[in-house]
């Protein structure tokens, strides 16, 4: 443990990546633990202020899951573009997680189709702040910095394209393949997976 917590967060994750060493993961679990349940409670309470907190401690282990499913996918991508870029980092798949279970939550109480629904919602429209209840939550989260960022990165048409692409896939859990499939996106699954690797560079690069 003492020669892990001696290391840099950047080669910490480099070890955990790398390697089921149980001190490396115990050494993350110390050191980014705090943050995200904070992240998670902060988000949360944001959805629904009474939650149970059983319900955020399933939800940190939820972040848990997504930062090691598909063999640490999600870490394996992760690109440091500077010291402290992976608290950034894991702030937004925090809070990624949450936003997920409540969107699901509401998904399943209006039972509508999932892909239907979306397409329905007009992309322009998911930066709307003005209940609070997507977007507009503490600076810390990093969401709403985010969607700046994209806005930046891309103008008209594009951006429309762009920023529904990369919250289908982070916010709606969408794979690829069933993003190609909307006809108005004019990508094939390659190009989506592409677009995604690409735009996730860009933008930690400004995070």
């Amino acid at each position: 443990m003492a020669s892990h917590s001696a290391l840099s967060s950047e080669d910490l994750i480099k070890v955990c990546v790398g390697s089921d060493d149980e001190s490396a993961w115990a050494e993350f679990i110390r050191r980014f633990h705090p943050l995200i349940a904070k992240v998670i409670g902060r988000t949360a309470r944001r959805q629904c202020p009474h939650i149970p907190p059983h319900h955020l401690d399933d939800l940190v282990q939820e972040t848990y899951l997504k930062l090691c499913a598909d063999n640490r996918r999600l870490l394996h991508q992760f690109q440091s573009r500077h010291r402290d870029s992976i608290y950034g980092f894991i702030k937004v798949v925090a809070a990624s997680v949450v936003l997920d279970h409540f969107k699901s939550e509401r998904a399943q109480k209006r039972d509508t189709g999932h892909t239907e629904a979306f397409a329905e919602q007009s992309a322009a429209d998911r930066p709307a702040t003005s209940n609070g209840s997507r977007l507009s939550i503490d600076d810390e989260v990093a969401l709403r910095q985010i969607d700046d960022i994209v806005g930046t990165l891309y103008t008209g048409k594009v951006l429309v394209r762009n920023r529904a692409v990369f919250w289908m896939h982070h916010r709606e859990g969408m794979t690829a393949q069933a993003i190609a499939s909307i006809s108005w996106i004019g990508l094939n699954t390659k190009g989506v997976e592409t677009l995604l690797r690409r735009m996730t560079h860009m933008i930690q690069s400004h995070v």
